[in-house]
């Protein structure tokens, strides 16, 4: 039974990375193609961890992968919001079809500060 459970997760995570990876090459810029990709890699890394936890069930193997699992969420999500700031300030182009631009006039490149609302 543990083994279809594993089995299971670390193919639904493998399915994510999958998706992660299509999102990648479809997405029209650089912030959507961050944003598809931290997303489902990080659940899709996930999930594969946890199969992998669950298959091996040892408190050396589960507490190590509880560890980077911990670490994998924490820093992703940091990471990428940082690279698109980073992106933004360096004055990466939205898409063109972009609706919202939430920074727009409120970033000042000479002070690099955010204006309050």
């Amino acid at each position: 039974m543990m083994e279809i459970i594993s089995s299971a997760l670390i193919i639904l995570g493998s399915l994510m990375i999958l998706i992660s990876s299509i999102g990648l090459i479809r997405m029209p810029d650089l912030y959507m193609r961050m944003s598809a990709t931290t997303k489902a890699t990080t659940l899709g890394v996930g999930f594969v961890l946890i199969g992998t936890a669950i298959f091996f069930w040892e408190v050396g193997i589960v507490s190590r992968l509880l560890i980077i699992i911990v670490f994998l969420l924490l820093t992703a999500p940091v990471a990428a919001h940082m690279i698109g700031r980073a992106a933004y300030i360096d004055g990466v182009k939205l898409w063109d079809k972009t609706s919202v631009d939430e920074l727009k006039n409120k970033y000042d490149k000479d002070t690099h500060e955010l204006k309050g609302k």
